[in-house]
């Protein structure tokens, strides 16, 4: 089950069926089923303290993904997200927000079915899971 909660006033996440299926198709790609995942809405501010308090890190992000995972089977977990950061970023990047939304959506659900992003071959990789599903989401 995926859920969606925005706890940011004046955001509203649409067409929440059709990013619930890509989400669920991505994991499905990747050999897992989906578990219970919580995508969480917040603000800059709200990442920065979660990124302080479980990651010790200073610094603002655009998301963060918690592994809840209890089967190697199964993709569970909760992913945090600044709308604020991915508005800026998509401003940064000359995109659309709601491309930079799905990219970062596609993000936290492959860092749960197993990619890393710290080293330039996984960045790589990462970059290509991220495109696939933009691909798939913005081309049905």
């Amino acid at each position: 089950m995926i859920n969606f909660n925005v706890e940011l006033s004046g955001f509203r996440l649409t067409e929440r069926n059709r990013k619930k299926e890509l989400l669920k198709q991505i994991i499905r790609e990747h050999g897992f089923k989906p578990g219970e995942l919580n995508y969480i809405f917040v603000s800059d501010e709200e990442l920065l303290k979660i990124n302080i308090e479980y990651l010790n890190h200073h610094t603002y992000t655009d998301i963060i993904t918690f592994d809840n995972s209890e089967s190697d089977q199964m993709i569970e977990g909760d992913i945090f997200i600044s709308v604020e950061r991915v508005r800026e970023n998509a401003a940064k990047y000359q995109t659309s927000f709601e491309q930079e939304l799905i990219r970062v959506m596609a993000h936290g659900v492959l860092h749960l079915a197993g990619y890393k992003d710290k080293k330039p071959e996984e960045a790589q990789a990462m970059r290509e899971g991220e495109e696939r599903a933009l691909k798939a989401y913005f081309e049905q």
